[in-house]
């Protein structure tokens, strides 16, 4: 093989080597994007489901734990809190605040806990 052909195979193998590493922070990149937009759906069903309880139940604990069991979030990093409830016929809001770990590896650590937040209203039945 000549001088030529060498280069040009050293030359691709320089080129993936100084490539890969961008590409490998980018896909991580989209890895944490990925769990940041499933947590956010969580977040959104958990106050759903809370808001769902606290229209039917007037106790506290209940709306927290349908918010908190439901999603499948770590409750220890969730606060729910219950506004509005009175008579049947006024609204009930439920807000759900969570801090969404950043644990995928290079990506998670500069970025920290993110607050995601989710509001549900809902009329009270009973």
């Amino acid at each position: 093989m000549s001088d030529r052909g060498r280069r040009s195979e050293g030359q691709a193998a320089v080129e993936l080597a100084l490539a890969l590493p961008l590409v490998a922070v980018l896909f991580l990149a989209v890895v944490q994007l990925g769990f940041l937009v499933r947590d956010q759906v969580l977040v959104v069903h958990a106050a759903r489901e809370g808001v769902r309880q606290a229209a039917v139940d007037s106790s506290p604990d209940a709306a927290r734990g349908a918010a908190a069991g439901s999603s499948g979030l770590a409750s220890n990093r969730m606060q729910v809190s219950i506004s509005g409830r009175g008579a049947p016929g006024s609204h009930v809001t439920v807000t759900v605040t969570y801090r969404a770990p950043t644990d995928v590896p290079l990506i998670g650590a500069p970025l920290g806990d993110v607050e995601m937040h989710a509001s549900a209203t809902m009329r009270v039945e009973n």
